[in-house]
């Protein structure tokens, strides 16, 4: 029982922990200001600082702006 209580456990975190990653970069740069940066981030609009222009995807994190990674394509046979 203990066993079974601990994969579910993992794979909850696993889940969830996927989950937070694929929404980091969805902020989109709606105004720039000098180095003030306006974003909209699911239709919450914050100002941080950095250099971007309007209309990029990026990733905010301490209030500064960061490049958003792009994905990667799954590679098969």
């Amino acid at each position: 029982m203990s066993k079974k209580m601990i994969s579910l456990a993992m794979a909850m975190a696993f889940v969830v922990s996927g989950a937070a990653v694929s929404f980091a970069g969805d902020c989109k740069v709606t105004a720039v200001e000098g180095t003030k940066v306006t974003v909209d981030c699911a239709g919450k609009m914050e100002t941080v600082e950095g250099a971007a222009k309007v209309g990029d995807m990026v990733a905010v994190k301490d209030g500064k702006i960061v490049a958003a990674k792009k994905k990667k394509a799954v590679e098969g046979c």
